[in-house]
């Protein structure tokens, strides 16, 4: 995963920064907030939390996109959030995510390539949330 190809990642669930959590102040000291954006993509409703899936269908994930603020950081910088999204696990704990490249499409209809985490998992007897928003989905059920 030391693939110099896109400096930017793509979060759609508790790193976008409507959430404040404790980890999106690591991610704005590091990282610059470029845009909101989609992917290709199937977000599932855990219960408490959203999981993002890759699919080929007419699905959309929508999130925003960071840029590296330091390419000198990489390594540190994604390993971090390798270890906050479960990516380096230890030999008895499953592994719960992947970081793969996905083509983003930004809302001024620019596409760029960023890394982002989909989910290892079972999603099928998950509900999936058709708009692909996790905050909006998150509005609608609180109501």
């Amino acid at each position: 995963m030391n693939d110099l190809s896109s400096n930017q990642f793509f979060v759609y669930s508790s790193l976008r920064k409507g959430f404040n959590l404790p980890a999106y102040e690591y991610i704005a000291q590091y990282f610059e907030f470029v845009g909101e954006g989609t992917v290709n993509g199937i977000l599932s409703d855990t219960g408490n939390m959203a999981v993002g899936t890759p699919t080929h269908d007419h699905h959309f994930i929508k999130g925003e996109l960071y840029r590296l603020k330091n390419d000198r950081d990489f390594e540190w910088a994604f390993a971090q959030l390798d270890g906050y999204e479960g990516v380096s696990s230890t030999p008895d704990e499953p592994v719960h995510y992947r970081r793969e490249i996905v083509s983003v499409i930004l809302n001024d209809n620019q596409v760029t390539e960023s890394w982002i985490y989909w989910y290892n998992g079972d999603v099928r007897s998950m509900p999936i949330i058709e708009s692909g928003d996790i905050l909006e989905y998150f509005k609608s059920k609180a109501v």
